[in-house]
């Protein structure tokens, strides 16, 4: 009887990453690993020059399965239900896929330290965890001590009306703000966010942050829907649209970005004489 001798070895850390979403692309770009990547999303703008050095495989719902299983990953990374479909297509290929479904500050800093620990990274992915750490607390003390926390509506989208996810949501607490729709930010399914305009003039903000994911926000629509004219942030010019690769983007930039754009707009806001607030 013939017997085949088998040769083990230890694994090395995938080399050829395919990053179906931003976060993953600019995960791997903060802990010094982009040499792995092989293939990016359609919507990949952080780091800004990941295009210039990365193939385009994907959009966000869709990709090109031909494209993706040409560049022979060794690992795909996508995130959420939305792409289950694209996980599944990929699969049937006997492509190796993970998905990630962060959808709170915890969930996103998780997601770092286990890209981190797949690529043998896992110190400096707890290294630039603790930094995020830090500039959260930070910002979560400072807001202790103002004086006004304004009632804030963040729009993720306009038709139909969807309020903020949930780490957005924590991140206008975390600087000071009052999220007007915080019961409804746990909802996963975009649906479980809806808000009427009826909601939002009941709730009559003081702040309307805004960022429609895949267009640019038209403000003068926002003042000129029926009854706003009685909104406090419509009122006084507190409207302010949201780049949304800042803040709709579950990974490093809402964390940076995001976090110093709120604190700005939402710690700086000073009450007008009529304001009715806690």
């Amino acid at each position: 009887m013939n017997h085949n001798n088998y040769n083990f070895s230890l694994p090395d850390a995938p080399q050829r990453i395919v990053c179906l979403t931003e976060e993953p692309t600019e995960i791997l770009y903060a802990l010094g690993e982009q040499h792995r990547i092989v293939g990016i999303s359609a919507y990949t703008v952080r780091p800004t020059h990941a295009k210039d050095n990365h193939p385009v495989v994907s959009a966000f719902i869709g990709g090109s399965i031909k494209k993706i299983k040409a560049l022979q990953p060794d690992l795909i990374i996508g995130f959420s239900d939305i792409q289950a479909q694209l996980a599944h297509d990929l699969i049937k290929e006997n492509l190796p896929v993970v998905i990630f479904n962060q959808r709170s500050i915890q969930e996103i800093l998780d997601t770092i330290i286990m890209i981190g620990s797949i690529v043998g990274a896992r110190q400096r992915a707890q290294d630039l965890v603790k930094n995020y750490i830090n500039d959260l607390q930070d910002a979560q003390q400072r807001a202790q001590h103002m004086a006004y926390h304004p009632k804030v509506y963040f729009e993720e989208w306009d038709d139909p009306l969807i309020c903020s996810i949930q780490w957005v949501h924590e991140l206008i607490e975390i600087v000071g703000g009052i999220n007007v729709f915080a019961h409804k930010s746990t909802g996963k399914l975009a649906s479980e966010r809806f808000v009427s305009h009826q909601d939002i003039l009941t709730a009559n903000p003081d702040i309307i942050l805004a960022s429609w994911c895949g267009k640019p926000v038209d403000i003068n629509a926002i003042t000129s829907r029926e009854g706003y004219h009685n909104i406090t942030a419509v009122k006084y010019n507190q409207i302010h649209e949201i780049d949304p690769s800042i803040i709709l983007q579950p990974g490093p930039a809402a964390l940076s970005d995001g976090l110093k754009t709120f604190q700005q707009l939402i710690s700086s806001y000073t009450p007008s004489p009529q304001t009715n607030g806690p």
